[in-house]
């Protein structure tokens, strides 16, 4: 069973592609509580005005997340190709945006356990994706 798990993973050396594909597929979990329970979860990155939080925006919120997941899931299995690993960047790039965004302009979060999460993978991302450029894309 392990052989078969394996052989799915990407096939590009290094552990990038892996990290890509696992946020990927932790994104994908994390969409699916916005539609099923609720604004609950969504409240928590968004705790310093979290009746702002609606279950309409928690929806959207989930959307724009499988959108992101997408993509990432495209980064970790097409890693060598410029404008996929381009488009993964941006991808972190919006997302840093977004709660940098939300934390320090609209004070919609505050930094806690919510924010930290999709903070911390997003800058990581961005360094790593940043650093792995040139071996990944042979420049």
């Amino acid at each position: 069973m392990s052989a078969y798990l394996t052989s799915l993973l990407p096939a590009a050396p290094g552990i990038l592609p892996k990290w890509l594909l696992f946020i990927s597929v932790v994104s994908v979990f994390n969409s699916v509580q916005t539609y099923v329970s609720g604004v609950e979860l969504t409240r928590r990155v968004y705790e310093n005005k979290p009746l702002e939080t609606t279950a309409l925006s928690a929806r959207t919120f989930g959307t724009w997340t499988v959108v992101s997941a997408v993509i990432r899931f495209y980064g970790a299995y097409y890693i060598n190709n410029p404008q996929v690993y381009e488009l993964t960047m941006c991808s972190y790039y919006i997302a840093a945006f977004h709660f940098a965004s939300e934390l320090f302009f609209y004070k919609t979060a505050k930094w806690g356990k919510g924010i930290m999460g999709p903070a911390i993978v997003a800058t990581t991302s961005i360094i790593w994706m940043n650093l792995q450029k040139d071996y990944y894309l042979g420049l």
